[in-house]
């Protein structure tokens, strides 16, 4: 009724939603970016589905649609009538998982799929999520001849996967064979080179490419060219009998009762072929084959159900029975094979089959016996004959291929016997408990002696001694390594038990603040890091509060990324994890700790993304990196990722053709700052934000304050440059880089350029669109260098841009912003930095100079008539210096060289500028000497 009175057009509206809930059931998820896009219009949201034969298919969905109501809008849009086993996927990044086909609320995994990226920085809007149209899962009885359209499904989803790896074969034939039979499919019996090497490329992955060359590829395909009709079938056949765990449903389980098993909860995998059990590194524990499976009981419990093996005899908790159970059923009424349950023994009537116990029966299925009254028509495998069989002595095995001996001895066997065998078969998968390593044989050696407490003597006689290797509620006071005991700057080390929350504390502090504590002093005294290290083992040993044992886990994850242990203690350290490897962080630490010794140590303590993406349980740190033409990428940041390593990988991922001269930059609310290609990227981060933070506080009276930077990859060192020779370097960053100095009226230029170059930004931005012509008065400050806007009148400037705008018809946006380039390429100030400064030591010129830093050196300019005043190639430079107002460089000799004195509030970006010209031009006699030395 609420609903109802609602505003004209949102009553229905709502009023349909709740419907669709109420029947679709309840969201698990807040909703997405897309629904509540779709909500303010009242429209319905329209998804595009990928199918495996590349066909994209657009189709209306709602906040309540489910796995199985698309899969089934799909199969009707395809025409797809065997829809068993196909199932929506949903990709995000490398990660791609099962929705299924049931009552999964598709919405909600985009809905995580979002989340997911704005975790790592981005915006939910432009979350790169896919869905997709797959087979996950064979009926046992799987028959191609059924549907032509799902037989070419699998087939496409088959090649597409032998392509990207997903399928393997074992043997190289196996490959060969499968792409002859799709050469066949794509061209018959069209026999050619260019045919033969079109499919190669459409079957086979590039690492087989590598290990053989297309030619023996081509060579072997032609040799082994298939014809038939039943091709693809072939293909979906040799898929389903092969890769039967790729083709399979994913559960998780418990086991109650069974054969011994290392684990209790594990993975169990359905598929056409058998039930595997896996654990959490997809390790086989036990496999079930259908024949051995009697039947599937279930008791409703907890909102589960219970799995019972009659054969094996075990009991198993899993979420969905349903698909072992309709598995079993279509086996056994399908199936031509029984097992005799009992002796039958008839010799006087011929009528009667007779058996002895746990022979095979073949059945025959041609009605002549009734069913419905207990009867079946079989044939002794034995003796060969052939007669009636008592419904109730024999067992029908669930299997559409002769049963193996060792599953019909298995049958005949009590059930102790059956225990007993797949104990010893399983026997081999147990993995014996391992003992926790501590630190105890280590604090024999190195380890002070314990304090003796009076007052805890005092309370308990009994008392055992204090066990400085373990667990301890208490702060520790004084270090635990003897030769650091006395030593008063390690007071702030007991601040571990803090962040463990081991010893209750009311002192408010944040991570950052507890991890600057912990891992300061370490960071800059070789001689603590061993006492940290050992502090955080301490209190993870013998520890039964699970929060303090996982914060531990994360110090020694941000540990084993600043430093490594000393010789000493390495050993131990390695078999501290090793022996805890069940431990969600311990495989992480133990690589960490592993690179940590090959690397220089960290410089400073963890940054605040560390701190915080540690905190969420995340070992991948993803860091946004901005770029000059307005865009911006999210990259990988590891903890040990250098500047220069992070700068080749944008460079890679861009596709540029040359990293060198790119730098990164962070930008903070007072500083823009270049980043030394040597250091760490979370040290130099660390570093900036710092010193902006002390700053801050001190303007602010102490009180705590935060830092924003934003981390820019730009160019810094302009050489090696020729428009249009890297287009990609040329868009994204050379023209948005050089086009600010330009209209900035920074070169030198003259009137017929201004024009050339304003028609070309009005072409950046306009395209062919000539009704924009009008505008062009007022967009003059984005096409005129601002100090020439008078030097014409506004409808001059449109008639001359115009003019040759004319001129450049057929030129498209991205040969404008090259032409562009090819302009003031040729100027000698192209890529030059300008500074305006006030000058202190030249009395002829100017007070306000502009100093021009490129790759010829330092050249001085008159700021209005543009003129060169001074040059300074770098060979002539003696020396220079800046602080937080000037900018001093001396000239010539450092006895009788001239000196430059500059006032200004970017002198540390001219120093850093000038050096790294520098040292560029340095490195690269350092290169040619070397060069001529192997020579």
């Amino acid at each position: 009724i609420f609903l109802r009175s609602g505003p004209v057009g949102y009553a229905p509206y709502c009023a349909d939603r709740l419907r669709r809930t109420v029947a679709n059931g309840v969201r698990g998820e807040p909703p997405s970016w897309l629904e509540l896009q779709a909500t303010k219009s009242k429209k319905p949201l329209v998804i595009s589905v990928t199918m495996m034969d590349g066909r994209n298919i657009s189709m209306p969905v709602d906040s309540a649609s489910t796995s199985k109501e698309v899969c089934q809008m799909l199969s009707q849009k395809v025409k797809l009538q065997d829809t068993f086993g196909f199932s929506l996927y949903i990709a995000l990044y490398d990660k791609v998982w099962s929705l299924g086909s049931g009552r999964e609320h598709v919405m909600d995994s985009i809905s995580q799929c979002e989340q997911e990226v704005k975790k790592k920085g981005g915006q939910e809007q432009h979350a790169p999520w896919r869905l997709y149209f797959r087979k996950e899962i064979f009926a046992p009885w799987h028959d191609c001849s059924q549907d032509n359209v799902s037989t070419d499904l699998i087939y496409r989803q088959v090649v597409r996967g032998l392509k990207y790896g997903e399928y393997q074969c074992e043997k190289e034939e196996d490959y060969v064979a499968l792409v002859a039979k799709h050469f066949y499919v794509q061209f018959g019996s069209d026999m050619s080179m260019e045919n033969t090497r079109t499919v190669i490329k459409e079957c086979i992955n590039s690492k087989l490419l590598e290990a053989k060359s297309e030619e023996k590829w081509i060579q072997m395909v032609n040799t082994a060219h298939a014809q038939s009709d039943k091709v693809k079938a072939e293909v979906v056949d040799y898929a389903r009998q092969k890769w039967p765990m790729l083709f399979s449903k994913f559960f998780e389980v418990a086991k109650l009762s069974g054969p011994p098993l290392p684990k209790s909860k594990f993975i169990c995998a359905i598929n056409s072929m058998e039930i595997t059990f896996l654990d959490e590194r997809e390790k086989n524990l036990l496999v079930l084959s259908y024949p051995e499976l009697t039947g599937v009981n279930t008791i409703r419990w907890v909102g589960h159900q219970l799995m019972f093996d009659g054969l094996v005899s075990c009991c198993f908790v899993i979420h969905n029975y349903n698909l072992v159970a309709m598995f079993l059923a279509g086996l056994i009424q399908r199936s031509q094979y029984a097992v005799a349950l009992q002796e039958v023994n008839r010799p006087d009537d011929r009528t009667f089959l007779s058996f002895k116990k746990a022979e095979l029966i073949f059945l025959i299925k041609d009605d002549e016996f009734s069913v419905a009254r207990g009867w079946l028509k079989g044939k002794n495998e034995r003796t060969g004959e052939i007669g009636a069989v008592p419904a109730d002595a024999v067992l029908i095995l669930p299997t559409l291929t002769k049963p193996k001996n060792e599953v019909l001895s298995l049958i005949s066997l009590s059930p102790d016997q059956r225990k007993t065998i797949i104990d010893n078969t399983v026997k081999g998968t147990i993995v014996e408990r391992v003992v926790p390593s501590t630190l105890k044989d280590f604090s024999i050696e190195y380890f002070r002696q314990p304090i003796k407490d009076v007052n805890r003597q005092v309370i308990s006689k009994n008392a055992a001694p204090e066990k400085l290797w373990a667990n301890s509620r208490e702060p520790i006071r004084q270090p635990l390594l003897k030769r650091l005991v006395g030593n008063p700057d390690l007071s702030p080390l007991a601040c571990q038990a803090f962040y463990m929350g081991d010893y209750p504390t009311r002192q408010v502090q944040s991570p950052l603040e507890l991890t600057d504590q912990i891992f300061g002093p370490p960071a800059e005294n070789e001689e603590l890091r061993d006492e940290i290290y050992c502090q955080i083992m301490k209190q993870m040993t013998s520890n039964n509060n699970r929060y303090s044992v996982e914060q531990g886990w994360q110090l020694l994850w941000l540990c084993c990324g600043l430093f490594p242990p000393s010789n000493s203690l390495v050993k131990h350290a390695q078999h501290f994890i090793e022996t805890r490897k069940r431990e969600p962080l311990a495989t992480d630490c133990l690589q960490r700790l592993q690179a940590a010794r090959r690397m220089e140590p960290r410089k400073l303590p963890p940054h605040q993304v560390e701190v915080d993406a540690i905190q969420q349980d995340s070992t991948q740190i993803f860091h946004k990196i901005y770029f000059p033409n307005d865009t911006q990428e999210i990259f990988e940041v590891a903890t040990n990722t250098k500047i220069k390593d992070l700068v080749q990988t944008i460079a890679n991922k861009l596709m540029l053709s040359s990293a060198d001269g790119f730098s990164l930059f962070v930008k903070t609310p007072d500083k823009v700052l270049s980043l030394t290609e040597t250091d760490y990227i979370f040290d130099s981060l660390r570093q900036i934000t710092d010193w902006s933070r002390r700053a801050k506080r001190v303007n602010q009276a102490g009180s705590p304050v935060n830092v924003s930077y934003t981390v820019y990859f730009m160019r810094k060192l302009w050489f090696s440059i020729v428009p249009g020779r890297d287009v990609e370097a040329d868009l994204i960053f050379h023209y948005p880089q050089e086009l600010p100095k330009y209209l900035r009226g920074y070169h030198r230029c003259t009137k017929e350029e201004m024009v050339m170059l304003g028609a070309l930004l009005f072409r950046v931005k306009v395209d062919n669109d000539k009704t924009q012509f009008p505008m062009i008065p007022r967009m003059l400050k984005d096409l005129v260098p601002n100090d020439q806007l008078k030097a014409m009148s506004a409808d001059e400037w449109k008639k001359h841009i115009v003019a040759e705008y004319n001129k450049q018809t057929g030129t498209t946006v991205e040969q404008a912003v090259i032409g562009f380039l090819k302009i003031i390429y040729k100027w000698p100030t192209f890529g030059c930095a300008f500074f305006d400064v006030k000058q202190t030591s030249e009395p002829n010129f100017p007070d306000i100079v502009r100093i021009a830093i490129s790759k010829q050196g330092i050249t001085v300019i008159h700021p209005k008539t543009k003129d060169i005043l001074a040059v300074h190639p770098y060979n002539k430079i003696a020396n220079w210096c800046s602080g937080s107002t000037y900018f001093h460089m001396t000239v010539g000799n450092l006895v009788r060289g001239n000196k430059i004195l500059c006032e200004t509030s970017l002198g540390y970006k001219m120093d850093d500028l000038l050096t790294s010209y520098v040292n560029m031009y340095l490195n690269e006699k350092r290169g040619q000497r070397r060069d001529q030395h192997f020579d």
